[in-house]
């Protein structure tokens, strides 16, 4: 496996894990509020409360599950290699 499969699989996951994020942060809301998520949460119009709300629980969840996807694709890179890519290389 080559760095440049390594990008494409992180590249992937990303895409991926962003797909599934969108939809656990909807479907969270809307079983949290009984409502949707503001559609635009810099409008102003949005309450502060459920702006700043909407951007701390989707900043997280989008974060967790990024960070989860890359740790699956240097799982698998290791698997097929022997090592970590080189910029996961621990250093020191």
């Amino acid at each position: 496996m080559s760095a440049t499969t390594f990008k494409l699989l992180g590249t992937g996951g990303a895409v991926l894990s962003g797909i599934v994020a969108k939809k656990v942060i909807v479907t969270g809301w809307k079983v949290v509020t009984g409502h949707a998520p503001p559609a635009n949460p810099e409008h102003p119009d949005t309450t502060w409360a459920e702006a700043v709300a909407f951007a701390v629980v989707s900043g997280a969840i989008v974060g967790v599950a990024r960070m989860l996807a890359a740790r699956k694709a240097a799982e698998y890179y290791r698997k097929s290699t022997g090592h970590l890519p080189a910029k996961l290389q621990e250093v020191g």
